[in-house]
């Protein structure tokens, strides 16, 4: 379902902060779970009253979907529900009947109503999460402040970040895979990502095939590494397509090109295996792309199966799950480094949150899919040396460019 913009007269700064109850002129109190209300706000002023969905076509592989939320007052908030291709995300409509009617500072009070249901499957979750998103991004703009000033204030002005070219590589061949970490080491990145195992065969599949597959999977990250020289990380996502024996196997015969990390050979919820696979290779191991939640984040740390957590504020709760989670992390030593194969609100979103994380590493970018990716949203997107600045506008910082979006609607 694509949007088309509703035209709305644009709101005065004093208009936003008569509309969050008086906000610019009382304190903020925060919740010790960071929730914001606007002190003494008055009843009956900034209203939540229209969910909208855009979609823009990427890729064959990819579909970048957002949300708008629309108040009483005009003024909106942006979140992000990317899932895949898909075009349309049908769980949207129950978890916006949560914030219907209902102030944007009400966070907690949409977590308490939504988030039972939000941990039912990946559609709900990112439903819930993409909504989440657009609370904080309407918060922000209320207050005309940055979310991470809103939850804490940030640690750090630049984010380094590391080039997945996963999607962009439709020759996967090791030569494919070279060109183009090649490439993204030219625009300034010092870190570079792909998933060389993908349409990995079934382990039942016959053992000539799988160990062709185990091969070219090798030899593809052995070309990475000859094009981009010793200097570069090269971390590796293996999907989960490996048993306890082929992943160690493989993480054996790749330990020459000395992998930052080694990401999910097998499927993240299966904590034994991860632990086990974690203590068997010299790798540090890095999953969670698609967990939600404190719970399902926790077993994870606690057994440190992985040394690297990796939330996506699309699908883990959204940015005050995001905070929860690394918190959870930080208590056992772990690394958050946020799963973003995602679009520039997302990557927005996903600045906000780590721009204030003590243990943040590092945040993913998906590069080379789209030329015109940056230039989605106002300010644009810009990578520089491999980082992206930490979004210092209101709310999110970003704001949709609709001319962009209708041209790849």
């Amino acid at each position: 379902m694509k949007r088309a913009r509703a035209t709305t007269a644009p709101v005065t700064r004093r208009q936003a902060m008569a509309a969050a109850g008086g906000a610019a002129f009382l304190p903020l109190a925060v919740s010790p779970a960071l929730g914001i209300q606007p002190s003494g706000a008055a009843e009956g002023k900034l209203r939540i009253e229209e969910l909208e969905l855009t979609s823009v076509r990427v890729s064959e592989r990819t579909t970048w979907m957002f949300v708008h939320l629309r108040t009483n007052l005009g003024l909106a908030g942006l979140g992000e529900c990317s899932l895949g291709k898909r075009r349309e995300l049908p769980a949207l409509g129950e978890a916006f009947e949560a914030v219907r009617g209902r102030s944007p500072f009400d966070i907690e009070a949409y977590r308490a109503a939504a988030r039972e249901r939000a941990a039912g499957g990946i559609f709900e979750a990112t439903a819930f999460s993409a909504i989440e998103q657009a609370l904080w991004d309407l918060v922000g703009r209320a207050v005309d402040a940055p979310v991470h000033a809103l939850t804490g204030g940030k640690l750090r002005d630049s984010l380094p970040a590391y080039a997945n070219i996963n999607r962009a590589t439709r020759e996967r061949t090791p030569e494919g895979f070279a060109a183009n970490a090649r490439a993204a080491v030219e625009d300034g990145f010092t870190a570079i990502k792909a998933a060389p195992f993908d349409g990995f065969p079934a382990l039942d599949a016959p053992a000539s095939e799988v160990a062709a597959a185990a091969d070219l999977g090798v030899a593809c990250v052995e070309a990475i590494r000859e094009a981009v020289g010793a200097e570069i990380d090269i971390l590796i996502d293996c999907h989960s397509f490996f048993d306890f024996e082929l992943a160690v196997d493989v993480a054996r015969r790749l330990q020459p090109q000395r992998l930052a990390w080694y990401e999910e050979p097998v499927a993240p919820t299966d904590v034994a295996a991860t632990k086990a696979i974690a203590s068997g290779i010299e790798q540090r191991m890095a999953g969670g792309e698609f967990l939600f939640g404190i719970e399902g984040f926790g077993p994870l740390c606690r057994e440190q199966a992985v040394d690297v957590i990796m939330p996506d504020v699309k699908h883990c709760g959204g940015l005050l799950e995001g905070r929860k989670i690394a918190a959870v992390a930080e208590l056992d030593g772990i690394a958050v480094s946020p799963h973003n194969p995602s679009g520039p609100v997302a990557t927005a979103a996903s600045a906000q949150l780590c721009a204030g994380l003590p243990n943040f590493e590092i945040l993913e970018m998906q590069w080379g899919e789209a030329a015109w990716r940056g230039d989605l949203v106002d300010p644009p997107e810009r990578f520089e040396n491999g980082s992206i600045a930490a979004p210092d506008g209101p709310g999110l910082g970003v704001e949709l460019n609709d001319a962009v979006a209708q041209e790849h609607a």
